[in-house]
């Protein structure tokens, strides 16, 4: 043992590198509370990330277990993902209606039972077929506890009880918001869960004031205000009250900011008052907010990596 470590030593000497080992980003929140109030702005800004449907890349499919393991590796990060509903009601995790683009499976996800799904294997973006099984909700929830944040994604048919009843199975209340898409589905939501964080379309202060009025409070209110940034003045009022906003920058913004690197497109949306991009792009997206958070010193104390 002492031989080998005067060999490295000696290496070193003569200037070969060592490679580091391979770290992963992680998030970790005690309590809800804790979690809450990171997000209604009780505590020191630190934008973040949400990688869209996991953050997926070549080799690693969108809305897989590994694939969100694997974009840890580039940031401390929100994943965002997509719950169907089996034809034996369980929750599992899928995009599309169908299987056939994301999948070795062909038709509908709903016509066919859980243990019929396992039968089959996820694709990547281009096509590839990978070993990677579809999981499912509790499975994905399990996973993410002190490592990522959640929002989570319903498709149509998927009863909000059931999301809720997995996110208190997992005691996943730490680090899970809902996704809803109209003031009335947040309401519904607030009124089943009042104690759960519900990510809301907000895109004026009329949007905020129809949601106050229908009983959803801004502490369980993190705005996503659209696909396009929108002006200052939005960012400044929801912070006014509290409330993180989510950019999502899928689509265009994504396009822009890849078509023009050195203009680091992402940076000037944090800068400009979004607090979380929800991307496609997690590697230059994180590249440009690691820049912009080390520029401005800014830490989270419930960052850790290993």
């Amino acid at each position: 043992m002492k031989k080998l470590l005067l060999l490295f030593i000696a290496l070193g000497m003569l200037g070969f590198a060592f490679i580091a080992p391979v770290r992963h980003h992680y998030i970790s929140f005690n309590t809800a509370k804790e979690f809450q109030d990171f997000l209604n702005k009780k505590t020191p800004r630190y934008p973040l990330l949400s990688a869209h449907r996991g953050g997926p890349m070549p080799g690693f499919p969108e809305n897989a277990i590994e694939t969100f393991e694997n974009a840890t590796l580039y940031q401390p990060l929100i994943i965002e993902f997509d719950v169907a509903l089996s034809k034996d009601s369980v929750l599992v995790i899928m995009h599309d209606d169908k299987l056939d683009r994301t999948s070795t499976g062909i038709g509908l996800v709903s016509s066919y039972n859980y243990a019929e799904l396992q039968k089959f294997t996820l694709k990547d973006q281009d096509g590839k077929v990978t070993k990677f099984k579809i999981p499912t909700l509790e499975e994905v929830l399990y996973w993410g506890k002190d490592k990522v944040l959640f929002t989570i994604d319903l498709k149509k048919g998927v009863p909000y009880q059931k999301i809720i009843a997995a996110v208190r199975r997992t005691k996943s209340e730490t680090n899970s918001i809902i996704i809803t898409y109209n003031a009335n589905q947040a309401a519904e939501l607030h009124q089943l869960a009042p104690d759960l964080m519900i990510s809301a379309t907000v895109k004026s202060k009329a949007d905020l004031e129809r949601l106050n009025s229908m009983g959803v409070p801004n502490d369980k209110i993190v705005a996503f205000v659209g696909v396009a940034a929108p002006d200052k003045s939005l960012y400044q009022y929801l912070r006014s009250k509290g409330i993180s906003s989510i950019l999502g920058t899928m689509g265009n913004l994504d396009r822009s900011a890849k078509a023009n690197p050195n203009k680091a497109v992402y940076t000037k949306l944090v800068s400009d008052g979004a607090d979380f991009l929800s991307t496609d792009d997690v590697v230059l997206a994180g590249n440009q907010l690691g820049v912009y958070r080390h520029k401005l010193a800014l830490k989270l104390k419930n960052y850790y990596s290993r």
